[in-house]
């Protein structure tokens, strides 16, 4: 692996540990070069994913991107950093099982609400808002009201 630092080619593994529940190693790493340390995260990935957006186009996609949205859902919420992870591992475990390498962001946004629904009712309004494009506050209210049945 190259450090980050000084772009030395051969950097050194000094700690290992399983980290997400097992879905990732977490290593601890240092430069002989410069003896700078930082960590990398290895994810096991089963396929390539493309996302096909609504207006059909196609775009890598990025794991990073569907945590940050989750983030931003549960933001100021009683909601773990370690729950969000472990909704993201699921949410990618799901795409990458059930999809032929392409998936809708409907698909996407689908897991991610049914998760939310789970997780936090705040945060599950908070990105169907997003996701549904809700216009007017009483967007909100038939929706609230759909959840509450």
């Amino acid at each position: 692996m190259r450090c980050p630092f000084c772009g030395h080619e051969d950097t050194q593994v000094k700690d290992s540990r399983s980290s997400e529940d097992g879905a990732a190693i977490r290593r601890r790493r240092s430069c002989p070069s410069c003896d700078s340390r930082f960590t990398t995260f290895e994810r096991v990935q089963l396929r390539d994913l493309t996302v096909v957006k609504r207006n059909g186009q196609k775009r890598p996609f990025d794991r990073d991107k569907l945590a940050r949205s989750l983030e931003v859902s549960v933001r100021k919420r009683p909601v773990e950093v370690s729950q969000v992870e472990a909704v993201t591992n699921e949410i990618v475990r799901k795409l990458e099982t059930t999809a032929d390498g392409e998936v809708t962001t409907e698909q996407i946004g689908e897991y991610v609400m049914n998760a939310l629904a789970d997780l936090d009712k705040v945060a599950y309004i908070r990105f169907a808002s997003v996701y549904k494009d809700f216009r007017e506050p009483s967007d909100f209210e038939e929706f609230v009201d759909k959840i509450k049945k």
